[in-house]
C-alpha cells in the first residue's frame, strides 16, 4: 500500500510502498478515506525538539482519519466489515489505575498512532476493536475524518459549565475554532475569540463568535462585555506565554481556564496573584475523555446545529504532502485534511 513514512531522523515525509497491515484477533483493518493533518504532524515532519525526544522513524505519520473496515478479527464482535468508522487514536493499556478509573485519556502507558507507532497517512490501519467508534451514515468522511481534534475542542469546552456564560477563546487554530462553535451550541452567552491572525479570526466568527479580536484587543472587548469583571470561563488554545498570562488575567475571580494549548518551554507564573487571590480553577486537557467525549461529539453532531466543516479549508492528496504542511505554516488554512480514497 502507499503510505507517507517518517523514513529517517530528519526533515521530511516520503511517500513509499510499505506492507498493508495485518491484524490480530482483537482488531480491524480500516481502509482510510480522509484523514487530518495537525500541528503534531508538523513538528514531525520538521523533526524539532520534541519530536527527536519522542518519535523513532521509520514508520508511518497521522493520527486523524476516517474510513471502512474491511476485515475484522476473530475476536471482534461489535464491528463488522463495511461499517464506516474513525478511531480514537491514544491506545492504552486498559488495566492501570488510571485506565480503570475512568481517566485513561491520561493513562501513563499511552501509545499514539502516527506517533508511537504506524498511523494514518496509509491507505489502511489496523486498530484495536475496542478503539473503533462508529459513524452515522449522515456524517462525511470529511467530518469523521476530525474527530480527533474536534474532541480535544469537545474536552476543553464541555468540562467547563458553558451554557449561559461568557467565554474567551485565546488561540484560533482548527481546535479553537471548533470550540467556538461548541460554546455556540452549548448555550454560552457571550464568545469572544482572539488570535493574531485574520483569517482565522474570520473563522471563528463564521462558528459563531460574537466578537473577533486581536489578541491585543481582548482585554477591551473582555472588559466591556462583562462590565468589567473578567469571562467566567477562558479556552486557552494557543500555549503563547503571552496569551496564558492573559487568560489568568481576564477571567475573572472564582472563574475557570480550561488548558489545551502546549508551551514550547516552561513559563514563569505569578501563582499568588495570577492564581491563588482570584480563587480560579485551571483544568489541563489531554486529548479526549474516552469514551464520555465521543459519545458529546456524536449527540452534538445528530442534533444537528454543530457543523463543523466550515473549518475544513484545504484538502490534498497525500503525494502534496509538502503543500499540506506549508498550507499550516502559512497561517491561511483552517483544518487541511488528506483525500486517500
Amino acid at each position: 500500500m502507499k503510505a507517507l513514512v517518517k523514513e529517517t531522523a530528519g526533515p521530511g515525509f516520503v511517500l513509499r510502498d510499505v506492507p498493508k497491515p495485518t491484524i490480530r484477533e482483537n482488531e480491524v483493518l480500516i481502509r482510510v478515506r480522509r484523514a487530518g493533518v495537525c500541528g503534531t504532524d508538523v513538528h514531525i515532519y520538521d523533526w524539532d525538539a520534541w519530536a527527536s525526544g519522542r518519535c523513532r522513524p521509520p514508520f508511518v505519520v497521522g493520527h486523524e482519519f476516517a474510513g471502512d473496515v474491511v476485515e475484522a478479527g476473530r475476536l471482534v464482535t461489535d464491528v463488522k466489515e463495511g461499517d464506516r468508522v474513525t478511531a480514537e487514536g491514544h491506545i492504552v493499556d486498559g488495566r492501570c489505575l488510571l485506565c480503570r478509573t475512568g481517566n485513561a485519556h491520561v493513562c501513563p502507558y499511552t501509545k499514539i498512532i502516527g506517533v508511537d507507532r504506524d498511523g494514518c497517512f496509509a491507505e489502511y490501519i489496523a486498530m484495536p476493536a475496542t478503539n473503533v467508534w462508529h459513524l452515522d451514515d449522515a456524517i462525511s468522511y470529511d467530518v469523521g475524518g476530525i474527530h480527533d481534534p474536534m474532541g480535544n475542542a469537545f474536552h476543553t469546552a464541555l468540562t467547563a459549565e458553558i451554557a449561559g456564560a461568557t467565554v474567551l477563546v485565546t488561540g484560533c487554530g482548527p481546535i479553537g475554532i471548533f470550540a467556538v462553535g461548541i460554546c455556540r451550541v452549548a448555550g454560552a452567552s457571550r464568545i469572544i475569540a482572539s488570535d493574531i491572525n485574520e483569517r482565522r479570526l474570520e473563522l471563528a466568527l463564521q462558528m459563531g463568535a460574537h466578537d473577533a479580536v486581536m489578541a491585543g484587543e481582548a482585554e477591551q472587548a473582555v472588559m466591556k462585555a462583562t462590565d468589567g469583571l473578567g469571562v467566567d470561563v477562558v479556552l486557552e488554545m494557543s500555549g503563547v506565554p503571552s496569551a496564558i498570562h492573559q487568560a489568568f488575567a481576564l477571567v475573572r475571580a472564582g472563574g475557570r481556564v480550561q488548558m489545551l494549548g502546549i508551551p514550547v518551554k516552561p513559563i514563569e507564573i505569578d501563582l499568588a496573584n495570577e492564581v491563588i487571590f482570584k480563587g480560579i480553577t485551571i483544568y489541563g486537557v489531554v486529548g479526549r475523555r474516552m469514551y464520555d467525549t465521543w459519545h458529546q461529539m456524536t449527540r452534538f453532531l445528530r442534533a444537528g446545529e454543530f457543523d463543523p466543516s466550515p473549518v475544513i479549508t484545504h484538502r490534498f492528496p497525500m503525494t502534496e504532502a509538502e503543500a499540506a504542511i506549508e498550507a499550516i505554516k502559512s497561517g491561511d488554512a483552517g483544518k487541511v485534511i488528506f483525500e486517500i480514497a
